[in-house]
């Protein structure tokens, strides 16, 4: 019910008159098209906004951290130019026209995303952003594979701090590494928007989310007549990670094309590939958002971390009866 209340009001709410509010936006990707028209939309609705990305492109490191290791000035730029080598590990960003919101970290996803919520954003409110935005990732994050993104898991771990969190994945057609400026992120970006105003509309004084949860908001290819319609993670995955010893030819199209768009060849060597499922998916699974994503703008509601629901803990006991102490 509330995931329906809220879908609804993404369509009823005009889009003027929002609370201004403190956001941090992270990713997996670095210094994108997709968190730039994100930044300016949400600067645009009045919100102030930091954004902490990582150097590099981080996709598939889910969450994974360093721990306890201090980051050493950059051996190299980061992407997009973000900065320069010989910059500090972390910290605001030396391109021009981005010093003052955008910060990036030498690290991973979580650790750009802790930067945002630890750092920026205590030095600049004093106190923990109004909600993380982590994305809009260039490719969607559906099905099982999310357990290996860093977009989702930036959400999930801003979730355990207590964090209202949304992750957003958009097509891999939105990358645009020359201008940052894909016309698909702006239309993205304006959408996102859209949903945050009506998120924080339908709130009032109540929490913006519920508490142990987090949102998976996943957009079409074609942005064109696309609904917000609520979807879950489900059993239909519309893709598959397998390892293979020949990754130039084991590739699909969507994967080989998403290379080339990041400047990438695929070389004949070991590795993971993500592969198109070839199962269709069956009427039980129609609102998957594996399903959903191909036309529509799934929302789906994510559990934060691994607590299971009661049943599971209660079997559990039962199983190990006399084994375990209850």
């Amino acid at each position: 019910m509330f995931l329906r209340l809220l879908v609804s009001a993404v369509l009823l709410l005009a889009p003027t008159g929002a609370m201004a509010k403190n956001i941090v936006i992270a990713n997996d990707d670095g210094l994108s098209s997709n968190v730039v028209a994100l930044y300016r939309a949400l600067k645009a609705d009045g919100h102030d906004v930091i954004v902490s990305v990582p150097c590099t492109g981080q996709s598939g490191m889910g969450a994974a951290i360093l721990f306890s290791r201090p980051l050493n000035p950059l051996a190299a730029d980061c992407l997009n130019g973000s900065a320069k080598a010989g910059d500090p590990g972390a910290g605001p960003m030396t391109r021009p026209g981005f010093e003052n919101d955008f910060f990036y970290v030498n690290g991973t996803p979580v650790m750009a995303m802790l930067y945002g919520v630890d750092v920026a954003a205590a030095k600049r409110w004093g106190k923990m952003p109004d909600l993380v935005l982590s994305g809009p990732n260039e490719g969607q994050n559906v099905g099982y594979i999310v357990i290996t993104s860093g977009t989702v898991s930036n959400a999930q771990y801003a979730a355990i701090r207590g964090l209202p969190a949304v992750a957003l994945s958009a097509g891999t057609d939105t990358v645009d590494n020359r201008g940052l400026a894909n016309p698909k992120s702006a239309t993205v970006a304006r959408l996102s928007a859209d949903f945050v105003r009506a998120l924080f509309a339908r709130a009032g004084r109540n929490p913006v989310l519920p508490a142990g949860i987090a949102l998976n908001v996943n957009f079409p290819d074609k942005l064109e007549g696309a609904r917000w319609k609520a979807a879950r993670i489900g059993t239909y995955n519309a893709f598959g990670v397998a390892f293979t010893d020949n990754m130039a030819r084991s590739a699909s199209p969507d994967m080989a094309a998403a290379a080339r768009a990041h400047g990438v060849a695929l070389p004949e060597l070991p590795g993971l590939t993500i592969l198109p499922a070839t199962a269709k998916p069956t009427a039980a699974q129609q609102n998957d958002e594996s399903v959903v994503y191909q036309k529509d703008i799934a929302v789906s509601v994510m559990q934060v971390a691994y607590d299971p629901p009661a049943a599971a803990r209660a079997w559990l006991r039962k199983r190990l009866r006399g084994f375990i102490a209850p």
